[in-house]
């Protein structure tokens, strides 16, 4: 019964987000802010304004991190590694470089600024893999701050719409042929969505490649996922290990102390994150048919909007402005950096 007060008011925050999602694609044909964002930006505002009372904090908690688990849980069963292995080695080693050079690039910036190790990685994560799917995903692994959550979602949803704009303009700027094209937006572009709307002006060969490539970037989420974890934890249980390695106490009641026992599975990686995995598992292995995979990730998004709201509602927009200039400059940069390995990426494939 704690949970209600907080749980409802996260629902009618999505709710909310939902509605005007749905207003934007009735009026302006496209949602140029998806209900995820708005989740976010309302329950904020919230906070900021009305700031909801102490029986409300349990069901807000529970929203923001136990419904954001299981959304990332969930994520598994409409993963297949089989989609992943059937698009050739050399566009699929290409895509893995890229994703993973853009990660380990981005966190530099984002360090070298002065973010924060779990801003620095949400940003980086988010710029290189899918976007605020990936901040939303990669947030509970690390353990992240609401408000670092918040920002890194609230500028990386900024710079994408800017990215769908210029993009085709990019493009003839550029010269680029419309296979280079859909392969250039489908590495630099966050959103799925998103990549239809910025390849759909160029040609419709743009966008089956654009598509294409991006599908399989966004199956980079599961092993960008399970390393994270393991790094973090690890890193983690090092920390600790500092911290009881303390100096010993000479009076000490117990001489011959029991043997440290080394970490097991679901000690060095979170259980939803060992639930998607077993999830992916029986999905490649045809063990959860793929009529599945749609519903369970529609509710997976559904849950992680919840999860929005509710981190909206417990964020500090003071906070999230405090962060904002460093945010958007490590985004920026991180997006050039991004857009220098795709265009390497595609002279090293070849591609005309």
């Amino acid at each position: 019964m704690a949970l209600l007060p907080g749980l409802g008011l996260s629902i009618a925050v999505t709710l909310t987000a939902l509605a005007a999602e749905a207003l934007q694609r009735h009026l302006l044909g496209r949602a140029w802010l998806e209900s995820l964002v708005l989740a976010i930006l309302i329950g904020t505002v919230l906070r900021s304004t009305v700031s909801p009372g102490a029986r409300y904090t349990p069901g807000i908690d529970f929203s923001a991190k136990v419904l954001l688990e299981v959304a990332v849980m969930l994520l598994g069963a409409a993963i297949s590694a089989r989609a992943l292995l059937a698009e050739g080695a050399p566009l699929l080693l290409a895509i893995v470089a890229v994703v993973a050079l853009a990660i380990v690039a981005s966190f530099w910036i984002g360090r070298a600024i002065g973010l924060s190790r779990s801003l620095a990685l949400l940003v980086a994560c988010g710029n290189s893999i899918c976007g605020n799917s990936a901040i939303a995903a990669v947030a509970p692994v690390i353990d992240a701050q609401g408000e670092d959550v918040a920002a890194s979602i609230a500028f990386t949803a900024v710079l994408g719409v800017i990215v769908v704009l210029l993009l085709p303009r990019l493009a003839a700027a550029t010269g680029m042929s419309h296979t280079q094209f859909g392969i250039f937006a489908g590495l630099t572009v966050y959103a799925v969505p998103q990549v239809l709307a910025a390849t759909a002006p160029v040609s419709l060969a743009s966008v089956q490649m654009g598509t294409l490539v991006k599908l399989v970037r966004v199956l980079m989420l599961g092993p960008v996922l399970l390393a994270v974890s393991f790094l973090y934890n690890r890193g983690s249980a090092r920390a600790r290990g500092r911290v009881d390695a303390g100096p010993k106490d000479d009076n000490a009641v117990s001489r011959n102390p029991a043997p440290a026992r080394r970490p097991g599975v679901t000690q060095l990686l979170p259980w939803f994150i060992v639930g998607f995995l077993g999830l992916a598992v029986l999905r490649s292995l045809g063990a959860i048919p793929a009529l599945v995979g749609a519903p369970v990730h529609a509710m997976s998004n559904m849950l992680t909007v919840v999860a929005m709201a509710g981190l909206g509602l417990g964020v500090d927009v003071r906070s999230v402005a405090s962060a904002g200039g460093r945010v958007i400059l490590a985004a920026i940069l991180s997006l050039v950096i991004l857009g220098l390995l795709s265009a390497g990426a595609i002279h090293w494939l070849g591609v005309a």
